[in-house]
Protein backbone atom coordinates (compact mmCIF):
# COMPACT_ATOMS: atom_id res chain seq x y z
CA UNK A 1 0.00 0.00 0.00
CA UNK A 2 1.37 3.74 -1.06
CA UNK A 3 2.01 5.95 2.16
CA UNK A 4 -0.49 8.34 0.67
CA UNK A 5 -3.07 5.60 1.10
CA UNK A 6 -2.46 5.83 5.37
CA UNK A 7 -5.37 8.11 5.80
CA UNK A 8 -11.60 20.45 14.04
CA UNK A 9 -15.28 19.97 13.52
CA UNK A 10 -14.24 23.29 15.31
CA UNK A 11 -17.32 21.62 17.31
CA UNK A 12 -18.61 25.07 18.54
CA UNK A 13 -19.28 26.32 14.94
CA UNK A 14 -20.42 22.81 13.06
CA UNK A 15 -22.80 22.42 15.99
CA UNK A 16 -24.35 25.85 16.47
CA UNK A 17 -25.10 25.95 12.73
CA UNK A 18 -26.84 22.65 13.13
CA UNK A 19 -29.62 21.54 14.66
CA UNK A 20 -27.50 18.22 16.48
CA UNK A 21 -29.67 15.46 16.01
CA UNK A 22 -27.64 12.59 15.13
CA UNK A 23 -25.30 5.80 14.26
CA UNK A 24 -23.98 2.47 15.34
CA UNK A 25 -23.11 -1.11 15.48
CA UNK A 26 -26.11 -3.96 15.16
CA UNK A 27 -24.52 -4.79 19.05
CA UNK A 28 -25.59 -1.42 21.04
CA UNK A 29 -28.48 0.42 20.77
CA UNK A 30 -28.70 3.63 18.94
CA UNK A 31 -29.87 6.71 21.21
CA UNK A 32 -30.43 7.17 24.48
CA UNK A 33 -33.34 7.33 25.36
CA UNK A 34 -33.32 9.65 28.15
CA UNK A 35 -31.01 12.21 25.93
CA UNK A 36 -33.15 15.31 25.12
CA UNK A 37 -34.70 15.04 21.94
CA UNK A 38 -33.14 16.56 19.13
CA UNK A 39 -29.82 15.85 20.41
CA UNK A 40 -26.89 14.19 19.03
CA UNK A 41 -27.15 11.39 21.68
CA UNK A 42 -30.96 10.90 21.02
CA UNK A 43 -30.56 8.69 17.91
CA UNK A 44 -27.08 7.73 18.07
CA UNK A 45 -25.03 5.51 19.89
CA UNK A 46 -22.52 6.46 23.18
CA UNK A 47 -19.52 5.93 20.20
CA UNK A 48 -20.11 6.09 16.70
CA UNK A 49 -16.75 4.59 15.03
CA UNK A 50 -15.80 5.21 11.62
CA UNK A 51 -12.98 2.97 10.11
CA UNK A 52 -10.21 4.72 7.84
CA UNK A 53 -8.47 3.21 5.29
CA UNK A 54 -5.12 4.03 6.07
CA UNK A 55 -2.89 6.01 8.82
CA UNK A 56 -4.25 9.62 9.88
CA UNK A 57 -3.40 11.99 7.10
CA UNK A 58 -5.01 15.32 5.91
CA UNK A 59 -6.87 13.30 3.28
CA UNK A 60 -9.24 11.60 6.08
CA UNK A 61 -9.56 14.89 7.87
CA UNK A 62 -13.49 15.34 7.81
CA UNK A 63 -13.46 12.36 10.50
CA UNK A 64 -10.45 13.65 12.56
CA UNK A 65 -11.99 17.21 12.91
CA UNK A 66 -15.42 15.88 14.12
CA UNK A 67 -13.63 15.49 17.56
CA UNK A 68 -10.93 18.71 16.92
CA UNK A 69 -7.65 18.74 18.64
CA UNK A 70 -8.48 17.81 22.18
CA UNK A 71 -9.22 13.92 21.78
CA UNK A 72 -6.91 11.06 22.78
CA UNK A 73 -4.80 8.47 20.76
CA UNK A 74 -5.03 4.83 21.58
CA UNK A 75 -1.88 3.62 20.61
CA UNK A 76 -2.54 -0.32 21.08
CA UNK A 77 -5.69 -0.03 19.21
CA UNK A 78 -4.82 2.61 16.72
CA UNK A 79 -7.55 5.04 16.54
CA UNK A 80 -8.36 8.44 18.12
CA UNK A 81 -11.45 8.80 20.21
CA UNK A 82 -13.11 12.17 21.62
CA UNK A 83 -16.55 13.96 21.68
CA UNK A 84 -18.02 15.63 18.95
CA UNK A 85 -18.94 18.81 20.63
CA UNK A 86 -20.66 19.01 23.35
CA UNK A 87 -22.93 16.46 22.44
CA UNK A 88 -22.86 13.38 24.75
CA UNK A 89 -21.50 11.31 21.65
CA UNK A 90 -18.05 10.02 21.13
CA UNK A 91 -16.49 10.05 18.20
CA UNK A 92 -13.37 6.87 17.74
CA UNK A 93 -11.73 7.11 14.26
CA UNK A 94 -9.81 3.85 13.44
CA UNK A 95 -6.75 3.53 11.33
CA UNK A 96 -7.02 1.12 8.35
CA UNK A 97 -4.09 -0.93 6.44
CA UNK A 98 -1.97 -2.51 9.33
CA UNK A 99 -4.77 -2.18 12.16
CA UNK A 100 -7.00 -4.15 10.30
CA UNK A 101 -4.63 -6.67 8.22
CA UNK A 102 -4.24 -5.17 5.42
CA UNK A 103 -7.90 -6.31 4.10
CA UNK A 104 -10.09 -3.74 2.59
CA UNK A 105 -12.03 -1.84 4.89
CA UNK A 106 -15.54 -3.64 3.04
CA UNK A 107 -14.38 -6.76 4.90
CA UNK A 108 -13.85 -5.27 7.64
CA UNK A 109 -17.25 -3.20 8.59
CA UNK A 110 -18.26 -7.34 8.35
CA UNK A 111 -16.05 -8.55 10.14
CA UNK A 112 -16.74 -5.87 13.11
CA UNK A 113 -20.08 -4.97 13.26
CA UNK A 114 -19.32 -2.31 16.26
CA UNK A 115 -18.45 0.38 13.03
CA UNK A 116 -20.92 1.93 11.68
CA UNK A 117 -19.09 3.38 8.78
CA UNK A 118 -16.31 3.07 6.69
CA UNK A 119 -14.02 4.75 3.82
CA UNK A 120 -14.87 2.96 0.90
CA UNK A 121 -13.78 3.91 -2.87
CA UNK A 122 -16.41 3.56 -5.42
CA UNK A 123 -14.24 0.36 -7.26
CA UNK A 124 -13.64 -1.13 -3.84
CA UNK A 125 -17.81 -0.87 -3.52
CA UNK A 126 -18.47 -2.38 -6.86
CA UNK A 127 -15.79 -4.93 -6.38
CA UNK A 128 -17.02 -6.39 -3.09
CA UNK A 129 -20.70 -5.87 -3.54
CA UNK A 130 -21.49 -9.42 -4.01
CA UNK A 131 -19.51 -10.55 -0.67
CA UNK A 132 -19.17 -7.03 1.18
CA UNK A 133 -22.15 -4.43 0.26
CA UNK A 134 -22.07 -0.93 1.47
CA UNK A 135 -23.57 2.10 0.24
CA UNK A 136 -22.07 5.52 0.34
CA UNK A 137 -23.74 8.32 1.92
CA UNK A 138 -21.15 11.42 2.08
CA UNK A 139 -17.82 12.30 0.04
CA UNK A 140 -14.97 14.04 1.41
CA UNK A 141 -13.87 14.38 -2.33
CA UNK A 142 -15.08 15.22 -5.72
CA UNK A 143 -12.23 14.00 -7.72
CA UNK A 144 -9.49 10.78 -6.83
CA UNK A 145 -6.27 11.89 -5.69
CA UNK A 146 -4.45 8.92 -7.27
CA UNK A 147 -2.24 9.71 -9.69
CA UNK A 148 1.06 8.46 -11.00
CA UNK A 149 4.54 10.99 -10.95
CA UNK A 150 7.49 10.14 -13.08
CA UNK A 151 10.70 12.18 -13.66
CA UNK A 152 10.09 14.94 -16.24
CA UNK A 153 13.14 14.70 -17.35
CA UNK A 154 13.15 11.34 -17.93
CA UNK A 155 10.04 11.37 -20.00
CA UNK A 156 9.80 15.35 -21.48
CA UNK A 157 7.16 13.72 -24.08
CA UNK A 158 4.88 12.55 -21.09
CA UNK A 159 2.10 15.08 -21.34
CA UNK A 160 -1.18 12.88 -21.32
CA UNK A 161 -2.04 9.44 -20.57
CA UNK A 162 -1.95 8.61 -24.32
CA UNK A 163 2.09 9.13 -23.79
CA UNK A 164 3.07 6.93 -21.48
CA UNK A 165 2.22 3.38 -23.03
CA UNK A 166 4.75 4.08 -25.44
CA UNK A 167 7.51 4.97 -23.22
CA UNK A 168 7.57 1.23 -21.95
CA UNK A 169 8.52 2.09 -18.47
CA UNK A 170 7.10 0.65 -15.49
CA UNK A 171 4.02 1.23 -13.67
CA UNK A 172 4.80 0.62 -10.08
CA UNK A 173 1.81 -0.17 -7.81
CA UNK A 174 0.84 -1.25 -5.02
CA UNK A 175 -1.22 -4.77 -4.92
CA UNK A 176 -4.51 -4.77 -5.48
CA UNK A 177 -5.43 -1.63 -6.74
CA UNK A 178 -7.97 -2.16 -9.43
CA UNK A 179 -7.18 0.73 -11.79
CA UNK A 180 -4.47 -0.53 -13.28
CA UNK A 181 -6.21 -3.54 -14.16
CA UNK A 182 -8.85 -0.46 -15.73
CA UNK A 183 -5.67 1.25 -17.40
CA UNK A 184 -4.67 -2.05 -19.20
CA UNK A 185 -7.97 -2.74 -20.14
CA UNK A 186 -8.24 1.03 -22.00
CA UNK A 187 -5.09 0.40 -23.64
CA UNK A 188 -3.24 3.20 -21.83
CA UNK A 189 -0.76 0.56 -20.51
CA UNK A 190 0.76 -2.56 -21.66
CA UNK A 191 0.51 -5.39 -18.93
CA UNK A 192 3.86 -5.96 -19.36
CA UNK A 193 4.32 -2.71 -18.24
CA UNK A 194 3.19 -3.34 -14.44
CA UNK A 195 4.87 -3.75 -11.11
CA UNK A 196 3.07 -4.00 -8.30
CA UNK A 197 6.04 -4.19 -5.84
CA UNK A 198 5.54 -0.76 -4.51
CA UNK A 199 5.90 -0.43 -0.63
CA UNK A 200 5.20 3.77 -0.35
CA UNK A 201 8.65 3.95 0.38
CA UNK A 202 10.74 6.36 -1.93
CA UNK A 203 13.63 3.55 -2.47
CA UNK A 204 12.95 2.27 -5.89
CA UNK A 205 11.74 5.62 -7.48
CA UNK A 206 15.43 6.82 -6.48
CA UNK A 207 17.14 4.00 -7.28
CA UNK A 208 15.97 4.33 -10.32
CA UNK A 209 16.50 8.07 -10.74
CA UNK A 210 12.86 8.46 -11.83
CA UNK A 211 12.64 6.55 -14.79
CA UNK A 212 9.44 4.66 -13.55
CA UNK A 213 5.93 6.17 -13.35
CA UNK A 214 4.96 5.39 -9.71
CA UNK A 215 1.43 5.27 -7.86
CA UNK A 216 0.77 7.87 -5.31
CA UNK A 217 -1.98 10.53 -4.17
CA UNK A 218 -1.19 14.50 -5.66
CA UNK A 219 -1.53 15.87 -1.99
CA UNK A 220 1.11 13.97 -0.97
CA UNK A 221 3.47 12.57 -2.54
CA UNK A 222 5.34 14.88 -4.65
CA UNK A 223 5.69 17.36 -1.92
CA UNK A 224 7.13 14.49 0.08
CA UNK A 225 9.67 13.70 -2.54
CA UNK A 226 10.71 17.13 -3.41
CA UNK A 227 10.76 18.58 0.17
CA UNK A 228 11.56 15.45 2.85
CA UNK A 229 13.53 12.84 0.57
CA UNK A 230 16.73 13.85 0.68
CA UNK A 231 18.15 11.28 -1.81
CA UNK A 232 15.48 13.10 -4.76
CA UNK A 233 14.67 16.54 -3.49
CA UNK A 234 13.48 17.82 -7.25
CA UNK A 235 10.12 18.75 -8.60
CA UNK A 236 8.15 15.71 -10.28
CA UNK A 237 5.54 15.91 -12.34
CA UNK A 238 2.41 13.41 -12.69
CA UNK A 239 -1.08 12.05 -14.30
CA UNK A 240 -3.99 11.92 -12.34
CA UNK A 241 -6.06 8.62 -12.34
CA UNK A 242 -9.33 10.98 -13.14
CA UNK A 243 -8.12 12.57 -15.74
CA UNK A 244 -7.98 8.73 -17.07
CA UNK A 245 -11.73 8.70 -17.28
CA UNK A 246 -11.01 6.45 -13.65
CA UNK A 247 -13.53 8.83 -12.13
CA UNK A 248 -14.74 7.01 -8.73
CA UNK A 249 -15.00 8.33 -5.04
CA UNK A 250 -11.92 7.53 -3.41
CA UNK A 251 -13.14 9.04 0.50
CA UNK A 252 -16.15 7.99 0.38
CA UNK A 253 -18.32 7.40 3.66
CA UNK A 254 -20.45 4.03 3.87
CA UNK A 255 -22.53 2.04 5.75
CA UNK A 256 -23.31 -1.89 5.58
CA UNK A 257 -26.20 -1.84 2.91
CA UNK A 258 -28.72 -4.00 5.16
CA UNK A 259 -28.56 -1.50 8.61
CA UNK A 260 -29.24 1.51 6.40
CA UNK A 261 -32.24 1.78 7.94
CA UNK A 262 -31.54 0.98 11.10
CA UNK A 263 -28.97 3.71 10.80
CA UNK A 264 -30.99 6.18 9.34
CA UNK A 265 -32.08 8.73 11.82
CA UNK A 266 -28.67 9.25 13.02
CA UNK A 267 -26.67 9.22 9.72
CA UNK A 268 -29.26 12.47 9.17
CA UNK A 269 -27.66 14.10 11.72
CA UNK A 270 -24.16 12.81 11.50
CA UNK A 271 -23.83 12.96 7.82
CA UNK A 272 -24.19 16.76 7.76
CA UNK A 273 -21.77 17.19 10.40
CA UNK A 274 -19.35 15.22 8.47
CA UNK A 275 -20.11 17.98 5.78
CA UNK A 276 -19.51 20.67 8.04
CA UNK A 277 -16.44 19.82 9.67
CA UNK A 278 -14.71 18.98 6.31
CA UNK A 279 -15.68 22.87 5.46
CA UNK A 280 -14.42 23.90 8.82
CA UNK A 281 -11.27 22.35 8.36
CA UNK A 282 -10.10 23.75 5.15
CA UNK A 283 -11.03 27.12 6.49
CA UNK A 284 -8.48 26.34 9.68
CA UNK A 285 -6.32 22.93 9.45
CA UNK A 286 -3.80 23.97 11.48
CA UNK A 287 -5.31 22.26 14.99
CA UNK A 288 -5.94 19.33 12.78
CA UNK A 289 -2.68 19.40 11.18
CA UNK A 290 -1.17 19.48 14.43
CA UNK A 291 -3.55 16.44 15.61
CA UNK A 292 -2.56 14.31 12.89
CA UNK A 293 1.75 14.98 13.56
CA UNK A 294 0.97 14.06 17.29
CA UNK A 295 -1.00 10.85 16.35
CA UNK A 296 1.92 9.93 13.36
CA UNK A 297 4.19 10.29 17.07
CA UNK A 298 2.41 8.25 18.88
CA UNK A 299 1.75 5.45 16.47
CA UNK A 300 4.78 4.50 14.78
CA UNK A 301 5.94 2.53 10.85
CA UNK A 302 3.56 4.82 9.70
CA UNK A 303 3.85 7.49 6.97
CA UNK A 304 6.44 10.58 7.24
CA UNK A 305 3.95 13.46 8.51
CA UNK A 306 5.10 16.76 8.79
CA UNK A 307 3.77 20.28 9.14
CA UNK A 308 5.01 21.63 5.83
CA UNK A 309 3.37 18.62 4.18
CA UNK A 310 0.27 18.94 6.09
CA UNK A 311 -0.32 22.63 4.76
CA UNK A 312 0.88 22.08 1.29
CA UNK A 313 -2.13 18.79 1.15
CA UNK A 314 -4.48 20.89 1.91
CA UNK A 315 -3.50 23.54 -0.55
CA UNK A 316 -3.07 20.95 -3.31
CA UNK A 317 -6.65 19.72 -2.30
CA UNK A 318 -8.24 22.65 -2.73
CA UNK A 319 -6.55 24.07 -5.92
CA UNK A 320 -6.87 20.98 -7.90
CA UNK A 321 -10.49 20.42 -7.19
CA UNK A 322 -10.24 17.05 -5.17
CA UNK A 323 -12.01 18.71 -2.60
CA UNK A 324 -15.14 20.95 -3.39
CA UNK A 325 -18.96 21.13 -3.75
CA UNK A 326 -20.85 18.47 -5.83
CA UNK A 327 -22.52 19.02 -8.50
CA UNK A 328 -25.66 19.86 -6.95
CA UNK A 329 -23.91 22.48 -5.08
CA UNK A 330 -24.18 20.66 -1.82
CA UNK A 331 -20.15 19.67 0.29
CA UNK A 332 -20.11 16.32 -0.05
CA UNK A 333 -23.17 14.85 -2.25
CA UNK A 334 -22.49 12.12 -5.10
CA UNK A 335 -23.31 12.61 -8.82
CA UNK A 336 -25.05 9.01 -9.28
CA UNK A 337 -24.53 8.96 -13.35
CA UNK A 338 -21.33 9.17 -12.82
CA UNK A 339 -21.34 6.47 -10.41
CA UNK A 340 -23.50 4.55 -13.00
CA UNK A 341 -20.73 5.53 -15.29
CA UNK A 342 -17.39 4.06 -12.87
CA UNK A 343 -19.75 0.70 -12.18
CA UNK A 344 -20.24 -0.03 -16.40
CA UNK A 345 -16.30 0.34 -16.67
CA UNK A 346 -15.68 -1.79 -13.68
CA UNK A 347 -17.78 -4.24 -14.90
CA UNK A 348 -15.87 -4.88 -17.65
CA UNK A 349 -12.38 -4.73 -16.14
CA UNK A 350 -13.67 -7.13 -13.49
CA UNK A 351 -14.69 -9.55 -16.44
CA UNK A 352 -12.02 -9.31 -18.22
CA UNK A 353 -10.52 -11.04 -14.95
CA UNK A 354 -12.69 -13.39 -14.66
CA UNK A 355 -14.63 -12.30 -12.52
CA UNK A 356 -18.59 -12.34 -11.57
CA UNK A 357 -20.16 -8.83 -10.87
CA UNK A 358 -23.83 -8.54 -9.50
CA UNK A 359 -26.26 -5.87 -12.10
CA UNK A 360 -26.10 -3.09 -9.73
CA UNK A 361 -26.93 0.48 -10.58
CA UNK A 362 -25.09 3.98 -8.94
CA UNK A 363 -28.54 4.33 -6.31
CA UNK A 364 -27.52 0.73 -4.76
CA UNK A 365 -23.77 1.83 -3.99
CA UNK A 366 -24.35 5.68 -2.84
CA UNK A 367 -27.36 7.86 -1.92
CA UNK A 368 -27.53 12.05 -1.17
CA UNK A 369 -30.50 11.65 1.11
CA UNK A 370 -28.60 12.25 4.12
CA UNK A 371 -26.79 15.08 2.67
CA UNK A 372 -28.01 18.64 3.51
CA UNK A 373 -28.12 20.72 0.56
CA UNK A 374 -27.53 24.26 2.39
CA UNK A 375 -23.87 23.01 3.40
CA UNK A 376 -21.89 23.76 0.89
CA UNK A 377 -18.14 25.54 0.39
Amino acid sequence: MTYARWTHITATTALAALALTGCGGSEEAIGDPDAPKGSLAAVCPATVVIQTDWYATPERSPAYNLIGPDGEIDVDKGAYVGEIGDTGVTAEIRLGGPFIGGQPVTAQLYTDDTIDLGVVATDIAIRDYEKFPTRGVFTMMQKSPFMVMFDPTKFPEVKTWDDLKATGAPVLHAQGVSWVDYLVHEGLVDEKQLDGSFDGSPSRFVADDGALFQQGYVSNEPYRWEHDVAEWAKPTAHLMLDDAGYQVYQQAYAVRADDEETLSPCLKELVPLLQQSEIDYLKDPTPVNDTLIEIADAIKDGPPITPGGNENSVKVQVETGLVANGPDGAYGSFDVARVDSVIEKMTAVLKDGGKDVPEITGDDLVTNDYIDPEIKR
